[in-house]
């Protein structure tokens, strides 16, 4: 099922490509549209049994986006922590924190602690082998994601977001390496690999390099090297972030495995390892998706994941009818009405017997992960006007992680945020240090 997955967006993608490359490229005919966060237009909001419900219950909807009650009985119980207080590195389950969030003093450069070194190299898409071409859509000018706002879904699917404006193109990107102090030349070292990095990704580095150099000052880390890899451009459906990114298959595990971490090594002059044990992904937003799809997918790469305000939501494109939901049927099922399932064998397409629209963490056996995620009372609802599919609440779709990884028993822990937006900067200040420790709690210590 999942090859058959990869074969049909690989073929999706590469007929739109072709038909992209024989064309002009063109504007988008929209007018610049702010992002909405609401609910959409003429959305089932009334009947859990007709297609694309949208629950609004437990919203306040007087906000914008609206901000979710942490006490929802529809969200797994949580213990909710004194305010400025968060969960331990040695708790599991869901957390409740808020409403204010100091940072961790780890956060801040200390002069009497060792920095390490970061090496910044570029990568272009005439280079690559599994993303070559690019993709690139035509927005309006200083209008960004103008052409998603204005793009309309197909007929009779309100998930399957059409975006005409999205072609074929090219890329380029920065890759930062993060060499700690403590790094013995020569030596395997355990590392940590963070999407929407590079000097000037939407992740904020510097911070990160600091939390790294205090925690592995203090012996709570291992010296690790961190890969912060630029994002590919632009964002959401239609663009080179989001092919990468919210594609529910193991293409960027694969990618980063065999186009990145080799320049890793060459550039930086490091040795990763190979012990998935000692290899950790992380993110934010649509990138903290791709974290956790690489250890899904590939579990004998990666094993520990680390996410911010994670994409668990409908956002795979180009379209998958062998996934209609994307990311979010990690945790839920479908929301659409019943349709074929088809498989894909070479050249032949032939209908499937199996649901096309069934979760994927409770339908497999339990992979060797170790999550930590966080999401906001205010993080991303209903961004984007035409998908009222049911399956764009990054809240909801957070919460519903959590109940899934409790009921088949993976190690996690889940921080709900009070106070907070999408990747909201405060909570990540007030919470990097210690998400970090757990999710590198029980790695072998180093040896001093």
């Amino acid at each position: 099922m999942t090859q058959a997955r990869a074969v049909l967006v690989a073929a999706l993608l590469s007929t739109l490509l072709a038909t992209a490359l024989s064309a002009p490229s063109h504007a988008a005919d929209a007018a610049c549209i702010p992002p909405q966060a609401s609910v959409p237009a003429g959305a089932n909001t009334t009947d859990p049994m007709a297609p694309f419900f949208i629950d609004t219950a437990g919203l306040d909807l007087k906000t914008t986006p609206p901000t979710r009650d942490p006490h929802n009985p529809k969200y797994p119980q949580a213990t909710e922590l004194p305010d400025g207080q968060i969960p331990s590195a040695t708790s599991d389950g869901n957390f409740i924190i808020g409403a204010t969030h100091p940072p961790a003093p780890e956060t801040v450069a200390e002069a009497s602690v060792p920095h390490g070194t970061i090496h910044t190299f570029t990568m272009t898409s005439a280079d690559s082998v599994i993303y070559r071409p690019g993709m690139i859509r035509d927005d309006l000018p200083d209008c960004r994601n103008s052409a998603v706002a204005s793009a309309a879904t197909a007929p009779g699917d309100k998930s399957d977001l059409l975006v005409p404006a999205s072609h074929a193109g090219s890329w380029t990107r920065e890759v930062d390496v993060y060499v700690p102090a403590d790094y013995v030349p020569g030596t395997a070292a355990p590392f940590i690999v963070y999407g929407d990095g590079g000097p000037h990704g939407f992740f904020k580095a510097q911070m990160l390099f600091n939390v790294l150099d205090n925690l592995i000052h203090a012996h709570k880390l291992p010296p690790m090297i961190a890969i912060g890899i630029g994002a590919g451009g632009q964002d959401a459906q239609g663009s080179e972030r989001g092919r990468e990114y919210d594609a529910v298959s193991g293409t960027y595990a694969q990618w980063v495995e065999q186009e990145v971490l080799p320049r890793v090594e060459q550039d930086a002059h490091v040795r990763l390892t190979k012990d998935p044990d000692g290899r950790a992904t992380m993110g934010i937003s649509s990138s903290a998706a791709a974290a956790f799809s690489m250890a899904w997918f590939r579990p004998d790469l990666y094993h520990r994941v680390l996410g911010y305000s994670p994409t668990m939501v409908n956002q795979q494109w180009p379209h998958d009818t062998a996934l209609p939901g994307g990311a979010w049927q990690y945790h839920s099922a479908w929301p659409g009405p019943v349709k074929a399932n088809l498989t894909v064998s070479g050249i032949n397409v032939t209908p499937a017997t199996a649901s096309n629209g069934a979760p994927l963490i409770p339908n497999t056996p339990r992979q060797p992960i170790r999550y930590w995620f966080e999401v906001g009372d205010r993080d991303l609802f209903y961004p984007v006007a035409p998908l009222a599919d049911g399956m764009h609440d990054w809240t909801l779709a957070n919460e519903d992680m959590a109940r899934v990884l409790a009921a088949k028993g993976y190690a996690y822990q889940f921080v709900f945020s009070r106070n907070a937006g999408h990747v909201d900067p405060a909570t990540v200040a007030q919470t990097l240090a210690e998400a970090l420790e757990w999710v590198w709690k029980d790695y072998p210590a180093p040896v001093h």
